[in-house]
């Protein structure tokens, strides 16, 4: 078994300087660190036990139809983010919902169109139960 010491997502934005916008102005997420100098710096995002890292450019954004990246980010309160979220002005693909299988989900897209569930999990789901504890 490998022992995951931390995780990181890399993207590439068409924009730098629009996904920093984003992905900090917006959403609100903590830098860990910025490299290099100008608007194409590389800046890494705190995601509670990894990273986010938006670093170099792309010519053309990644189509949401590939297998490119999708973002999990679990939240304490979706509804409390989907309030925060519209005032900032970021588009909101689908609202909260409590799916099927216990979650709640709300959707959301960065200015490249990179999928992210902003996810809610409520004290009774099996997800939250730990055996012995």
């Amino acid at each position: 078994m490998v022992h995951v010491l931390s995780g990181r997502i890399l993207l590439r934005p068409v924009d730098p300087e629009r996904s920093r916008d984003f992905y900090g102005g917006r959403l609100g997420l903590a830098v860990a660190r910025e490299f290099g100098t100008g608007p194409e710096r590389g800046t890494v995002y705190f995601l509670g036990g990894g990273f986010l890292e938006l670093s170099g450019r792309s010519d053309t954004p990644a189509s949401p139809d590939s297998s490119s990246a999708r973002l999990w980010l679990q939240v304490e309160d979706v509804a409390a983010a989907h309030e925060e979220l519209t005032a900032k002005g970021v588009e909101i693909a689908r609202p909260p919902v409590r799916e099927p299988w216990g979650l709640i989900e709300m959707w959301i897209t960065d200015p490249d169109g990179t999928p992210i569930v902003l996810v809610e999990i409520p004290p009774e789901h099996p997800l939250r139960f730990r055996p012995g504890i």
